[in-house]
């Protein structure tokens, strides 16, 4: 049994026509929906997986900054170094060059 397209009115076939024309276009239109909802997905999740890696860093390297702040505040010098840190952190004063109307007026 043959079908003859040529008995199908043109009303008919372009009816059909456009009914498959709007299954490829929403074809299309899914699969670049469902696209997007991917490629938002894995960046959400590159940028949450990012995210917790450098607040964990940074959380770590506090951590061992304070780790490190709290042994160097326990450890005591030996007397023959606790003198010069002494003197060079008390008693010292650093070399000056007057007060600023002093300087102002010399230089000018």
């Amino acid at each position: 049994m043959q079908f003859d397209l040529s008995a199908v009115e043109t009303a008919t076939m372009v009816f059909i026509g456009t009914l498959v024309f709007a299954v490829v276009i929403a074809l299309f239109m899914m699969a670049a929906a469902l696209a997007a909802l991917v490629l938002t997905g894995v960046g959400r999740l590159v940028w949450l997986v990012s995210a917790t890696l450098l607040l964990g860093l940074v959380r770590g390297l506090n951590s061992v900054w304070d780790r490190l702040v709290h042994h160097a505040s326990t450890v005591e010098l030996p007397a023959e170094l606790a003198g010069d840190f002494a003197a060079d952190l008390i008693g010292q004063s650093a070399p000056s060059t007057g007060t600023y109307p002093r300087v102002v007026l010399r230089d000018s």
